[in-house]
């Protein structure tokens, strides 16, 4: 049975996460805000490929881990992009994302958004994630919100939150309407496999080694 949250929009689903994911962020400051932030975007980018990819055979195989081959955001954002998942502006947000966090991870001085080095490889990214009609939704929804006993939120700070809070939103609400893929057909031990459940829609597809391989039957 159909449920009330089955007829809303995608972009509607993700508006309604992205304010609580904004307020969530305004508790992180400095480096923990960078950190914090990048996490929570490739936690959402595994979740989308985890949408498209078959189920796993065993119950813990690991292919997200730290050593597997696809532990690091680098990749998943590499395969995403392969895979058709993401499109030019978000594979340029999450590479700049990448970076910025390998640079806040391995400073071993006080870093800040508003630094040149830090804003100006951001400023890109921002000018097109500025199109998405929730940032300044958003924007007001911060602008809004009483002072806390956190330093104050200045520009850097507001536009990284906007910026995090979009890619999560989005990306968490693609996932939900993607499933896994379903090609049409599989390579067996046997040979070209129809999967089964395609097997009714795939009767033109050869069945025997003879209709697979009619030279060997010569």
């Amino acid at each position: 049975m159909a449920t009330p949250e089955s007829h809303l929009s995608p972009d509607f689903v993700a508006a309604q996460a992205a304010k609580t994911i904004a307020l969530q962020m305004l508790e992180e400051r400095g480096r923990g805000a960078v950190l914090v932030g990048v996490a929570r975007v490739d936690a959402a980018l595994e979740h989308l490929l985890q949408a498209v990819l078959a189920p796993a055979t065993a119950k813990n195989d690991g292919l997200f881990l730290p050593d597997r081959p696809l532990g690091s955001i680098g990749a998943k954002v590499v395969l995403a992009r392969r895979l058709g998942l993401i499109d030019a502006g978000v594979e340029k947000a999450l590479n700049a994302l990448r970076k910025l966090r390998n640079a806040f991870a391995h400073s071993a001085e006080s870093a800040s958004l508003s630094d040149p080095v830090h804003s100006s490889r951001l400023a890109e990214v921002y000018v097109i994630a500025r199109a998405n009609p929730l940032w300044a939704t958003l924007e007001t929804v911060l602008a809004a919100q009483p002072p806390t006993a956190h330093a104050p939120l200045d520009q850097a700070l507001r536009d990284y939150i906007l910026l995090i809070t979009i890619l999560v939103a989005f990306l968490e609400a693609t996932a939900q309407q993607l499933k896994p893929i379903q090609p049409p057909v599989v390579m067996g031990l046997s040979g070209i496999l129809r999967p089964e459940y395609l097997a009714e829609r795939s009767a033109d597809l050869p069945s025997t080694s003879e209709d697979l391989y009619p030279a060997l039957a010569d």
